[in-house]
């Protein structure tokens, strides 16, 4: 499936509502959160993509000819809350908290391989302000092998069984293996994180779709081995918005709702630099997809390539404005190493975009009286 017209939310500003009616003044709600969109950048594919922005009002008098249906739906999109994702509302920025139970991932390989050391950087996660923990054991980072299943459940189980004894938080599975997804599940994991969207592991859809748990899709070109060494796109923007709604609509089929999907666009899986670039520039159109929007660029190499930063671990900076550049376009959670930092971050910018410091507080935490 490939579309021929996508439409992209624009002009995004804080929400507020005219106190008697509910109507948001100037536009209309972003996926029913806390941002408003006034317009739209409408793509038309053809030989050369064609970009233009329009009026609210404009868009929805135009004659879109047989491209109607799919233009109005991805409309409709752009405005419907999003479900609670494993209880957890989405009304303000969500924080993933990395757990990385390998030796080699590309920025804190090693760090916490042993049980004890994950189970306690987990924790000091979730002190920090970590909504959700990612539990990892196999490094997809460019160039990393396949790990054995066995070799992958050794890994990751006694941090899983451990922090789900300890914390309340949501924890996710951070794997691509059918069986590993099982273990995790009988285990009390929340959520399912594949960076294949399911297609790595023949059973994967079947198996996830039987746990009833949610599930992140991510968009990746080819293997991680060899991903990143030609990765070819018409369009790159528009090619990631056509696999992830296919990916969505094969999970419908097998029974898991779209109610229970959350998208990512997979900064750095089988993309250069420039394509990168192009997809966190255009975060907002992933909104037509109608689930949550998930990024996770913290401390990759796209931070490197900009701005001459080689060691990860010093690229929290550009880690957070990777974030704030997206959740400015309204998406609802990000994947990162440094918690207490974005979460700063996230709380500094909530308040002084919304002119209110109870702004960085999320609404369900909040006082009766506000």
């Amino acid at each position: 499936m490939q579309r021929s017209v996508y439409v992209r939310p624009v002009g995004i500003f804080p929400a507020t509502a005219d106190p008697e009616t509910g109507t948001v003044w100037g536009g209309l709600p972003l996926a029913g959160g806390r941002l408003a969109f006034s317009a739209l950048e409408v793509f038309e594919r053809g030989p050369q993509t064609q970009r233009q922005v329009t009026g609210l009002g404009e868009f929805m008098e135009r004659d879109w000819g047989r491209h109607t249906l799919a233009a109005s739906d991805m409309f409709e999109a752009l405005r419907e809350p999003r479900m609670r994702l494993a209880g957890l509302s989405l009304n303000t920025p969500r924080i993933m908290g990395i757990v990385n139970v390998t030796p080699d991932s590309f920025s804190d390989g090693g760090s916490f391989d042993s049980v004890q050391v994950a189970v306690d950087h987990g924790l000091r996660l979730v002190e920090a302000g970590a909504d959700i923990l990612d539990i990892g054991g196999e490094s997809t980072r460019p160039g990393a092998a396949t790990v054995p299943i066995d070799e992958e459940l050794a890994r990751v189980m006694p941090v899983i069984e451990a922090l789900r004894d300890k914390t309340d938080a949501l924890i996710s599975i951070d794997t691509r293996k059918s069986q590993v997804m099982q273990r995790a599940a009988d285990a009390g994991v929340d959520i399912l994180n594949d960076v294949s969207a399911l297609t790595h592991d023949p059973e994967a859809m079947d198996v996830a779709a039987d746990t009833g748990l949610p599930v992140i899709l991510m968009h990746a070109q080819g293997d991680p081995k060899t991903m990143n060494d030609t990765p070819q796109y018409s369009d790159v923007v528009l090619d990631v918005y056509d696999f992830l709604e296919r990916r969505i609509q094969a999970c419908d089929a097998v029974g898991i709702p779209r109610a229970k999907i959350i998208a990512d666009p997979g900064i750095g899986f089988g993309k250069h630099l420039h394509h990168n670039v192009a997809v966190l520039g255009a975060m907002s159109i992933y909104h037509g997809l109608g689930v949550p929007i998930l990024l996770g660029a913290s401390r990759k190499k796209l931070i490197d390539q900009l701005c001459n930063v080689e060691d990860p671990k010093d690229r929290i900076p550009g880690s957070l404005a990777a974030a704030l550049s997206s959740i400015a376009q309204g998406v609802q959670m990000v994947r990162v190493h440094d918690v207490e930092e974005t979460k700063q971050a996230i709380g500094v910018w909530q308040a002084a975009l919304f002119g209110d410091e109870n702004a960085a507080v999320p609404p369900e935490k909040m006082s009766p009286d506000g």
